[in-house]
């Protein structure tokens, strides 16, 4: 499967839960670590793990799993690990405090799903 089409599940197993500010931000010019970042928030560290597990059982109907996983079960910044597709979901205290999208939009790079 190709990248943005990855992340592209990954949004629509988000927006399913109703995840918000849904947003695509490719990074591929800039590091080799991965080509996407998919990230979104959820209001309660319950909803955060419930975004997370949505995204694990979506992708994994798909044959999919995660490399590996960070901070789900805080429900504070989970991060799940697709190799080339790396999903961050954050409550929304977190996702003001570290501002990904600050770090890593170039002005061209950011879209916004839309479901």
């Amino acid at each position: 499967m190709e990248s943005y089409e990855l992340a592209k599940k990954a949004c629509k197993a988000l927006s399913d839960k109703k995840g918000e500010d849904i947003v695509i931000l490719d990074v591929s010019d800039q590091t080799v670590v991965c080509s996407y970042f998919v990230i979104a928030s959820g209001k309660s560290t319950t909803q955060v793990k419930a975004l997370c597990e949505n995204v694990e059982e979506e992708l994994g109907k798909l044959g999919l799993d995660p490399v590996r996983t960070e901070g789900v079960r805080e429900g504070r910044w989970g991060v799940l690990d697709y190799g080339d597709v790396i999903v961050h979901v954050f409550n929304e205290e977190s996702r003001l405090f570290y501002y990904l999208e600050r770090l890593w939009d170039s002005g061209r790079n950011l879209e916004h799903y839309e479901d």
